[in-house]
């Protein structure tokens, strides 16, 4: 049986090996390798020849004072509000749905969490642009509840153009774009909680919050860190949402300058070597996250 298993795996992990591990290897091939006169990248497939120049170059420009730091620490800014907004959003969502919600109700609300994946991401985002546009029901919204004076003393918003180069156009794009990618591993982590658990403690004289907090809470860490590493990942990446809803070098993100080296810049090997420290960083968390599992995991 476990033979049969481990033939059934193969489909899969030849799909890896030949469109990740492959593909991989080749940026980890260009950015240890060299350029030519005319900056054209010349990979080092032998890694007794790989070059760490670039590599070193870009962790000088990441760190403070360096030529990229600015967009490292906007970036991480970004993704780090962008996450807790979507925390706040996502997990009472997924509470609901998962300890409250019952029947056909449940049905459709697990229908409608589904439903964002059915359209393009790029079609939610042109919409979304559409809506904070000048005139736009949600920057009409936004405006008459005061909300765009609450961003403006936080340094988020500079007047009222909503989509001209603001950092919380960014955020909010991010958070609308990713938040449903939280919210369904939170919903599986909580769905699974068993309620007798949830009684006992209530049984035991908790109140709600104290039965929410010590039960509910660790209960479900698993699931809110899964949900926080896949959001949070691609955050980093992502250039299309700066681009799509502000365009503007000032909001410009860590995938942006990337996507400049290596779509619209000479220096591709540059580029390719912000992707391997960006791998790197981000390889910290998926650790975090991969320790906190097997620890939670029964003997």
């Amino acid at each position: 049986m476990k033979r049969a298993w481990a033939l059934l795996t193969l489909p899969g992990m030849a799909w890896l090996a030949a469109f990740f591990l492959v593909a991989f290897y080749a940026v980890v091939a260009v950015g240890l390798g060299n350029i030519t006169d005319l900056y054209e990248p010349v990979p080092h497939w032998n890694p007794l020849d790989w070059n760490v120049g670039y590599l070193w170059q870009a962790v000088q420009d990441v760190v403070p004072g360096g030529r990229t730091w600015d967009v490292f620490a906007r970036t991480l800014f970004y993704v780090v509000v962008a996450v807790l907004l979507s925390l706040a959003i996502g997990y009472p969502v997924a509470y609901y749905v998962s300890r409250q919600a019952h029947g056909r109700t449940k049905a459709l609300l697990l229908v409608l969490l589904v439903a964002p994946f059915w359209i393009s991401y790029l079609m939610r985002m042109f919409a979304w642009t559409n809506l904070l546009a000048t005139g736009g029901y949600a920057a009409d919204v936004l405006n008459a509840l005061s909300i765009d004076k609450l961003f403006s003393s936080l340094g988020l918003l500079d007047g009222d153009d909503w989509l001209g180069g603001q950092p919380i156009a960014v955020i909010l794009g991010l958070v609308y774009g990713y938040v449903p990618y939280l919210i369904l591993p939170l919903y599986a982590s909580l769905d699974r909680i068993d309620q007798r658990l949830i009684e006992a403690a209530r049984d035991l004289g908790a109140p709600p919050s104290a039965a929410f907090r010590r039960v509910v809470l660790p209960l479900s860490k698993a699931g809110t860190l899964g949900g926080i590493v896949l959001i949070a990942l691609p955050m980093f990446g992502d250039y299309y949402t700066p681009d799509l809803m502000s365009g503007s070098p000032k909001t410009a993100m860590l995938g942006n300058t990337i996507n400049n080296y290596v779509q619209g810049g000479p220096d591709k090997a540059k580029g390719a070597a912000l992707t391997l420290l960006l791998s790197a960083f981000l390889l910290i968390f998926m650790l975090y996250y991969l320790r906190t599992l097997r620890r939670e995991e029964p003997a």
